[in-house]
């Protein structure tokens, strides 16, 4: 049984204290060797909401999480927690309790050892301990593990402990970086639903790092990308997925089809068009692309489409078993292409 299937929180459950919002003002890291990682940030993460912070490698999602968590120090700016600056705070003084990449464990202490661990690092009674230890094992359905030590636990089961760990500090804050980036894609959707039906029954605020959009839209209620250590957009994600700010956001959250627009006959700039917005055939005043496909990429139910439209290349999707001619003709409907100026930001208002 997973946890999005039932999770009830066992009587006299701890919750944290207040789910705490986050504010990041004015936030530069630089490092010694010259490396500016943020940029003057400005981030506010609502209280009891997942903030998803998303982007390529570099872009400085993990250093902005780390600052949070008091793993880096901003070299200017300030990180607020509720109505506390934290700024310069001892990471275990925060109420901010972080997953690692790597689960973070320690292999030779067992499942309850290693989530037990920060409670024992604070002096909190042994007694208690035990309580919260067994409570969080209870919520996260991983009692039967805490006689185990990590090499006999599964990916997925280390997971668990990893966030046990960071779960049994009642955080204010919960903070993870990549959490599910090991595992494999069938495990990594169940994690995420979990996470996310976890996350809602326990009400913390959480601030969550990838790479992978299709993790970032499943989870977020706010979504921050992020490029060259700013960012870029936020908003909800549906919001930033209809409507991206700039080419780059277009580009990274659903690979847009991003054409010049003078040899298509239109003014000097971007237009972007999704590739499953491409209906097959002409339509009376809708733009027109038509030209020779090149290749395919099957993609299970659907397949994708790569065609040449003048010099450049374009993709659609169209269904697994839909023939596929040697010379295609699409057109896109005028309420589903997203224009940009030539710096690559958007024109216009919301379709």
């Amino acid at each position: 049984m997973t946890m999005t299937e039932n999770i009830t929180l066992p009587t006299n459950t701890a919750q944290p204290d207040r789910a705490a919002e986050v504010q990041c003002t004015g936030i530069i890291k630089s490092f010694a060797d010259g490396t500016v990682a943020l940029r003057k940030v400005d981030l506010h993460c609502p209280s009891g909401a997942i903030t998803v912070l998303l982007g390529p490698s570099g872009c400085g999602k993990t250093t902005l999480l780390r600052c949070i968590a008091g793993l880096e120090t901003p070299t200017e700016g300030d990180i607020r927690l509720g109505d506390r600056d934290i700024t310069q705070s001892d990471p275990r003084r925060r109420g901010v309790a972080m997953v690692f990449q790597n689960y973070g464990l320690y292999p030779n202490k067992t499942a309850f050892g290693n989530i037990e661990y920060p409670l024992r690092r604070a002096r909190v009674p042994k007694d208690e301990r035990r309580e919260r230890v067994a409570r969080v094992a209870e919520l996260l359905r991983i009692t039967h593990l805490l006689d185990r030590k990590p090499v006999q636990l599964s990916g997925g089961q280390k997971q668990r402990v990893g966030i046990g760990r960071a779960l049994v500090r009642e955080p204010a804050v919960l903070v993870m970086d990549e959490p599910l980036s090991s595992l494999d894609a069938e495990l990594r959707v169940s994690m995420r639903n979990e996470l996310r039906a976890l996350q809602r029954k326990l009400g913390t605020t959480m601030v969550y790092v990838t790479h992978d959009q299709t993790e970032a839209l499943g989870l977020a209620d706010q979504l921050v990308v992020l490029r060259d250590g700013r960012i870029e957009q936020s908003g909800n994600p549906e919001e930033v997925f209809a409507y991206p700010a700039s080419t780059f956001v277009a580009g990274f959250l659903g690979a847009m089809n991003l054409l010049d627009a003078q040899p298509l006959g239109l003014p000097p700039g971007t237009i972007g068009i999704r590739p499953e917005d491409l209906v097959p055939g002409h339509s009376a005043g809708a733009l027109t692309l038509t030209g020779p496909v090149i290749d395919t990429d099957l993609t299970g139910t659907e397949r994708i489409v790569h065609f040449r439209c003048g010099q450049q290349t374009v993709r659609m999707r169209v269904r697994a078993g839909d023939l596929v001619p040697t010379d295609i003709t699409v057109h896109a409907p005028a309420d589903r292409i997203h224009r940009f100026d030539l710096e690559g930001n958007r024109i216009g208002v919301r379709r």
